[in-house]
């Protein structure tokens, strides 16, 4: 798998032109759902040829659907896409997810670019080629590893963002920084995002995804190390699928900051990670974050959501957790009995 290519910067349509300069494809479309049609476009119009073709989608999570991605081969199909165009995906994970498995498949691959204009889109979805539609009430069910030829990064398009947004990203970068160093950790709690420095996020978001980046280049198909990017991802997939089943979505980022908390306190039982950093993380989440509210009659829920994790293997739940920050164990698998005592702690952290 080729390495991506990534590009931070203030200036998202002066990079988005020399890129396209540099591919040099016959035909270009831009993907785009109904949000980033209206507030992310503008920001890159003028860099875009006349002769470009747009292709809207609904925006959110739950029209990342087979039904949307056959829209979209509908209508690169019908305008004359050959393997020699480009897509350009502009907006959050759900249109990156969406339009990198729809060019991975159409005439079995085509080019396409990755503009991500959420900060999650930037730091998770957009970078490190997984692509995907969710199926049967399972996020990313159907999907194929496979990078974007370049991604273009800039955080010019999150100052529309609603503050939910931003925290959603920013549980990423926290996880990011857990697996990497306690420097990388602490420059993050000391990030204000309430009143952004958009310059010095940009830094950070660089940092962030280059952990990713290093890890993805080791193991592309996730047989190893990358696992280690899904710290947090258990139980947190499951606490967003339990949302959804309620009727009341969460963010993705704030169920992976919940998730983080109760896979530290399996760390912690089985790994001896450091009790007092799991009190400070999850002060900070619940600062920022709220708490999921669960009971003990969710907990065989939780449970059998996340025995449909495509992580298990061979019947067991397979977790990361952390020996250390900074020192991340894969392949680990945990007794019932002690993720159930994972929530009851992770209640009593979180005042539920």
């Amino acid at each position: 798998m080729e390495p991506q290519k990534l590009i931070f910067t203030a200036q998202p349509g002066e990079a988005l032109t020399r890129e396209i300069e540099r591919i040099a494809p016959d035909n270009l479309f831009v993907l785009c759902d109904t949000h980033t049609r209206a507030l992310s476009l503008p920001l890159v119009a003028e860099s875009l040829p006349p002769s470009t073709r747009y292709i809207d989608i609904e925006a959110g999570d739950t029209h990342k659907t087979l039904e949307a991605l056959a829209h979209v081969w509908d209508e690169l199909s019908r305008h004359g896409a050959s393997r020699k165009s480009l897509l350009v995906n502009l907006g959050g994970g759900m249109v990156t997810d969406l339009g990198g498995f729809a060019a991975a498949c159409f005439k079995r691959g085509i080019r396409f670019i990755n503009m991500p204009t959420t900060l999650l889109g930037a730091v998770d979805a957009a970078v490190g080629g997984k692509t995907g539609v969710n199926f049967n009430g399972l996020k990313n069910e159907i999907g194929a590893f496979r990078p974007a030829d370049t991604v273009i990064i800039s955080t010019r398009f999150f100052h529309t963002l609603p503050h939910e947004e931003l925290l959603s990203g920013y549980a990423e970068m926290l996880k990011h920084a857990l697996i990497d160093s306690p420097d990388s950790y602490r420059a993050l709690l000391d990030f204000d995002l309430a009143t952004p420095d958009w310059d010095r996020l940009l830094r950070l978001l660089e940092e962030s995804v280059q952990v990713k980046q290093r890890i993805v280049a080791q193991d592309p198909l996730e047989t190893g190390i990358r696992k280690a990017l899904n710290l947090g991802h258990t139980v947190g997939h499951a606490f967003e699928s339990l949302s959804h089943r309620r009727g009341t979505p969460i963010p993705h980022g704030y169920a992976v900051a919940w998730g983080l908390v109760c896979e530290l306190l399996l760390s912690h039982h089985y790994l001896q990670f450091p009790s007092d950093l799991i009190t400070g993380l999850a002060q900070y989440i619940y600062r920022h974050y709220g708490a999921f509210a669960i009971t003990c009659k969710d907990y065989e829920t939780l449970y059998e959501l996340m025995t449909h994790d495509k992580k298990n293997e061979a019947g067991h739940i397979n977790f990361t957790l952390l020996q250390a920050i900074g020192h991340p164990v894969i392949d680990q698998h945990a007794d019932k009995e002690e993720i159930f005592v994972a929530f009851d702690l992770y209640r009593d952290l979180f005042k539920l």
